[in-house]
């Protein structure tokens, strides 16, 4: 089943470059979904158009659809405040408010009206369990958040992502920043958190591309080149420029 539908979607800038010219591409749910490939290629604009934070930027035109549940999130009128719940990002450098632990987590749904101590409570542990940061955090909640190393700070981001319960998370190159061990534990909770979300990640390697991907899609300067199950693209692309980058031929 998928739970995102690209079809037809091109975006250029108001500088005149052209980001992603006609991607067609059918996200499945409950999966780790990957897109790879050289800097400058796509990634992390088709991610922003996912929750539109595009929007934010100077675009000069946007054709195509992209459907998630059916309904095409790029329509002028849809409820981008209530998409962006939906549809959660983490970015490759760990960004923590100037707050406690506890407050970071609670902050998005403070904004979104939630008021009962009760539930912000419960969404702070089951967000950090996701996470797995509870045991190294839950006696200090009240700490603030900048004390955490870098790889707690990105597994907060994460967790204060989870807290929503959006259906979505998008990551983009979340452990780039991070050293091998944290890394490690990054993936390991992706695997464990695509059985309740649909996880697209864009990674900062072709080996985390390979050790993480059920589903793959390759992308070269700003066109969608092949997508595949992980273990078919990396073992055997059918594109011939999928298998150059994949053997390291170039980028």
């Amino acid at each position: 089943m998928d739970k995102i539908v690209i079809e037809h979607l091109s975006l250029r800038y108001a500088d005149g470059a052209e980001s992603l010219r006609d991607i067609n591409l059918n996200v499945p749910a409950n999966q780790v979904t990957v897109i790879f490939g050289p800097a400058g290629g796509g990634k992390s604009t088709l991610l922003r158009t996912l929750n539109r934070l595009n929007d934010l930027t100077d675009l000069a035109q946007q054709t195509g659809r992209v459907l998630i549940n059916g309904e095409n999130i790029l329509d002028p009128d849809y409820d981008v405040i209530e998409l962006r719940r939906k549809v959660g990002m983490v970015f490759s450098r760990p960004v923590t408010l100037p707050l406690s632990i506890y407050e970071n987590l609670v902050y998005g749904l403070r904004m979104a009206g939630e008021t009962s101590k009760t539930r912000l409570d419960e969404a702070v542990e089951w967000s950090l369990r996701q996470a797995v940061l509870w045991d190294e955090v839950y006696d200090r909640l009240d700490t603030p958040a900048n004390d955490l190393s870098g790889g707690q700070k990105q597994r907060l981001c994460l967790a204060r992502t989870l807290a929503l319960r959006p259906e979505v998370i998008l990551l983009d190159e979340p452990t780039s920043a991070l050293d091998p061990v944290s890394t490690a534990k990054i993936e390991s909770v992706l695997q464990d958190l695509k059985e309740q979300f649909t996880i697209i990640l864009a990674p900062h390697n072709t080996q985390q591309a390979a050790r993480t991907a059920d589903f793959a899609a390759f992308f070269l300067q700003g066109e969608l080149i092949e997508t595949a199950p992980g273990k078919d693209i990396f073992m055997r692309p059918r594109e011939k420029r999928t298998q150059e980058y994949v053997e390291g031929r170039f980028g």
